[in-house]
């Protein structure tokens, strides 16, 4: 039977339970997992619709992410369609 990752709650935790042998672990379990790397030097200010941001932030919370994250996916995503 498969097994679940256990709640670790220290480094320690982690170390020991990675030290397995883990070809029996459950990995439908796992989400994957977003990072952003770039370093955010700019900061921009705009108006936009109150039901607009209301939806970003619903949507971005159902994915579990911060909602302005969410925003710069979203950009990130319009920007990709212009590239030749």
């Amino acid at each position: 039977m498969p097994r679940t990752v256990p709640e670790l709650k220290t480094d320690e935790e982690a170390e020991a339970f990675l030290e397995q042998d883990l070809s029996d672990l459950d990995f439908s379990q796992f989400r994957p997992m977003r990072f952003e790397i770039a370093h955010k030097s700019e900061r921009v200010n705009m108006r936009m619709p109150k039901d607009q941001l209301d939806l970003i932030k619903r949507e971005a919370a159902k994915r579990g992410l911060p909602y302005q994250r969410f925003m710069r996916e979203l950009v990130t995503r319009g920007l990709e369609t212009l590239k030749p």
